[in-house]
């Protein structure tokens, strides 16, 4: 059977869930595809363009309805929506931010940053600061929010996973430090 890449890129995201990222081999996938790995590389040139797919995908089908107009608002709104697109797959944390520290894709959190921080004041050399920051800030949230619930879950550490989060005002904290370095540049 021949399969196109968005059937590779759904069952990728499959395995990815049910073994986590360190088992996601083109091996693995192959078998789960019924094929061998090397039909994989006739969508995929290697495993990286498939791993920035899948984080593009991830992204993507945590999409939502923005109606925030302020770009304080439209910061928080961007910055949940990445949170939780990321937490709604095993080690989604870990594959989006590797995929957008290597500059192989999951790129459009960061243009939608810049675009709602065009508003805040902040001149051009600060802005792409500030985009970094708020990545920087919501990936290492959700990764430390998915290490623990794995950790936990796997009994290797005796936390259970945490019931709060200190997502919601941590972000803000961040969103205050922009708007207060914008108004001081100002």
């Amino acid at each position: 059977m021949r399969y196109r890449k968005a059937d590779i890129v759904a069952r990728a995201l499959e395995v990815l869930d049910a073994y986590g990222l360190a088992d996601l081999s083109m091996r693995r996938l192959g078998n789960e595809l019924g094929v061998q790995a090397s039909a994989i590389y006739h969508h995929f040139a290697n495993k990286q363009t498939l791993l920035a797919a899948l984080a593009d995908e991830i992204l993507e089908r945590g999409r939502r309805e923005r109606t925030a107009t302020a770009w304080d608002e439209q910061v928080l709104e961007i910055g949940r929506e990445l949170r939780d697109a990321m937490l709604a797959w095993q080690d989604g944390a870990e594959l989006v931010a590797t995929v957008r520290a290597f500059g192989l894709g999951a790129s459009r959190p960061a243009e939608d940053l810049d675009q709602a921080l065009a508003g805040s004041g902040l001149d051009e050399e600060t802005r792409p600061v500030a985009v970094n920051t708020v990545l920087h800030f919501v990936f290492g949230d959700a990764l430390a929010e998915q290490t623990q619930i794995q950790a936990s879950s796997a009994g290797a550490i005796p936390d259970a996973p945490r019931e709060g989060s200190d997502f919601e005002l941590g972000l803000a904290l961040v969103v205050d430090g922009i708007r207060a370095h914008a108004r001081q540049s100002a």
